[in-house]
């Protein structure tokens, strides 16, 4: 803060295990990353390499070095793993994150049909080598999953090994988790929030009202992802309370006879 007011949440402090801000690095350049490094790393905790990205990202290993340099924690997306299971090429990947040095590895079943027990054995496996994050959830529209059923397979992921399970929204949030519109599918996330710890699930929300959507039901340190890199400091007031969506959120009831 560059300067104190009063009423202002707690955040936790950096490194954290909740209250989460995980990036979604889709093809920054070099410069890029750096200027993101400088204006956003103090609120920001992981950077994902969307989608099968790092295959393709120029300047790669010297994209990581910098993250890492700035206590950021980069990781590959899980449709690079998904890519390349399906070519039955995951001793490659697990040989990838050795060459590139990343602590963290993702596991989704988002866009091919993986049986669960398989994919718990990928967790476990990898839980020896990274720390893993794992995803629940399609990214085919139409693909229902039962809500008891994300319940189960999210509670199953963190036994085997991961460290946080992630709510799939996809990057334009209107699956999974959301609605075709972007609105909140309540009712699974209800059940979700009944069952697992909160800090152990970080929802993926890339859209402004859902990250105003779940600060208001879990708090300042909700674990929130897909951030795009220039809604960073956006997110952060937001969680503060800097913004009018969250203006009186964080202040005592006698000042809400202020509200417009």
């Amino acid at each position: 803060m560059n300067q104190e007011l009063p009423h202002i949440p707690e955040r936790t402090l950096q490194p954290r295990e909740s209250g989460l801000t995980m990036m979604m690095d889709k093809g920054l350049s070099i410069r890029e990353a750096e200027n993101f490094i400088s204006s956003s790393a103090a609120y920001t905790d992981l950077v994902k390499f969307g989608f099968g990205t790092a295959l393709i990202s120029m300047g790669l290993e010297e994209k990581i070095s910098l993250y890492k340099s700035a206590a950021l924690k980069p990781y590959f997306g899980g449709t690079l793993f998904e890519l390349f299971v399906v070519r039955n090429r995951f001793d490659d990947f697990r040989k990838m994150l050795d060459r590139y040095q990343v602590e963290y590895a993702e596991v989704s079943d988002g866009s091919m049909a993986i049986p669960h027990d398989e994919k718990l054995g990928y967790i476990r496996k990898l839980a020896g080598q990274v720390t893993v994050i794992s995803e629940v959830g399609s990214k085919v529209a139409g693909a229902e999953i039962p809500d008891e059923n994300w319940v189960t397979m999210m509670k199953a992921e963190l036994s085997a090994g991961s460290w946080k399970v992630i709510a799939e929204a996809r990057e334009s949030g209107t699956i999974g988790i959301y609605r075709k519109d972007g609105s909140a599918n309540t009712g699974l996330i209800d059940e979700i929030v009944r069952q697992i710890a909160v800090e152990d699930v970080l929802w993926e929300a890339p859209i402004k009202n859902q990250q105003v959507w779940f600060i208001q039901l879990l708090g300042a340190n909700v674990n929130l992802g897909n951030i795009a890199p220039n809604e960073v400091v956006s997110l952060e007031s937001l969680r503060l309370g800097l913004r009018g969506d969250t203006f009186f959120n964080f202040l005592p009831e006698s000042f809400h006879d202020k509200k417009l």
